[in-house]
C-alpha cells in the first residue's frame, strides 16, 4: 500500500501529525510520501515509514511548476491513499487529476472522503482520517526514536554528575515566564537536591537537536509548544506552562500550569516546584 500525505502548515501542525501518519503506514503495512515545506524534511525523515518526502512551500504561493511538479511526483507515486490537510482550488485540481482512488481531507471538491474532526487533544483529533478507511489512532501511544549518534552527542555535553537533569525551555515570545524565574528555578531546587543537573535549551535550536535534548532528559519544564510535544512523544515527564490541558495527553507525567500564555506571569516558583514534584 503506497500513501501520500499532503502537509501544510509550521512546525507544531507538522508534530500534530506524526501519530496518525505513523499509525496510518503502520496499519496498511504501507510506504509514505510527504509532501510539506522542504523546511520540514529532518523532522519527518525521523519517521521509519517515510519513502521520500516532496518538497513544495504550500504556504508560499507555490507557482504553477510547482503545482506541476507535484502532479507529476503524485502520479508517479502510484498512491492508493491520500491524506490531504492543504485548502484550496489548486490542491483539489491536483488531486482531482491524480487518480489516487481514496482522497480524505476535511474540506475540497476533489476528495472520496470528507471527515470532521475526532475528540480529543490535537494529535488524536485525526483519527478522523484514519477512521475514513476503517483505521484507529492512539496518538498517545506514539513515541518519538531518535538515533543513537544524536542522543550519546548530546548526553557528552551535559554536565557531569549522577543527578537527574532538568530541562528548561522557555519559549522566549513576549510574556513568557520572566527570565529571572528561568535563572533562579535551578537554584531553589538545589537546596532541596543538591545533587541537581540543570541546562537551558536555546531558543533557536534545531528541532533535531531539541527533540534529542529532551528525549535525555529527565523531566522538562518548558513554555514552547513544539518542546511539549517533543516530550510526549518522547515519554518525559513534563511540566508545561501556559498550555491548556485539553491540548496534551492526561498523563500522570504530564502537568500543566496556566491554560493560556496569558496566565504565564500569574504562576509563581513554588506552583512550579510542586508541579516538579517539590513539595
Amino acid at each position: 500500500m503506497r500513501v501520500l500525505a499532503l502537509s501544510p502548515g509550521p512546525v507544531i501542525e507538522q508534530l500534530q501529525r506524526l501519530p496518525a501518519l505513523a499509525a496510518a503506514a503502520n496499519q496498511l503495512q504501507g510506504k509514505l510520501q510527504l509532501a510539506c515545506d522542504p523546511t520540514h524534511q529532518a523532522l519527518w525523515n525521523l519517521l521509519p515509514a517515510i519513502e521520500k518526502v516532496i518538497p513544495i512551500a504550500f504556504d508560499s504561493s507555490p507557482s504553477l511548476a510547482d503545482w506541476t511538479n507535484l502532479l507529476g511526483s503524485v502520479r508517479e507515486g502510484h498512491f492508493q491513499v491520500c491524506f490531504n490537510f492543504a485548502q484550496g482550488r489548486q490542491v483539489n485540481l491536483v488531486l482531482s487529476m491524480s487518480h489516487i482512488p481514496i482522497r480524505i481531507a476535511e474540506q475540497g471538491f476533489a476528495h472520496t472522503a470528507l471527515v470532521k474532526p475526532s475528540k480529543g487533544w490535537p494529535a488524536q483529533q485525526l483519527d478522523c482520517y484514519l477512521q475514513a478507511i476503517g483505521l484507529t489512532l492512539d496518538a498517545d501511544s506514539f513515541r518519538l526514536f531518535l538515533p543513537d549518534d544524536s542522543l550519546q552527542k548530546v548526553r557528552d555535553q551535559h554536565p557531569t554528575g549522577e543527578g537527574p537533569l532538568l530541562l528548561l525551555a522557555p519559549n522566549g515570545n513576549d510574556g513568557d515566564w520572566p527570565t529571572q524565574q528561568w535563572l533562579s528555578l535551578p537554584k531553589a531546587i538545589k537546596g532541596k537536591l543538591p545533587n541537581l543537573r540543570s541546562i537551558t535549551l536555546p531558543l533557536k535550536a534545531p528541532l533535531i537537536h531539541r527533540a534529542a535534548e529532551v528525549a535525555c532528559a529527565d523531566v522538562v519544564l518548558s513554555s514552547c509548544p513544539i518542546t511539549q510535544l517533543l516530550a510526549v512523544y518522547t515519554g518525559v515527564p513534563l511540566v508545561a506552562l501556559g498550555t491548556p490541558a485539553e491540548a496534551l495527553p492526561k498523563r500522570d507525567e504530564i502537568r500543566c500550569l496556566g491554560a493560556s500564555h496569558a496566565d504565564i506571569n500569574s504562576i509563581n516558583q513554588q506552583e512550579v516546584l510542586n508541579a516538579l514534584g517539590f513539595q
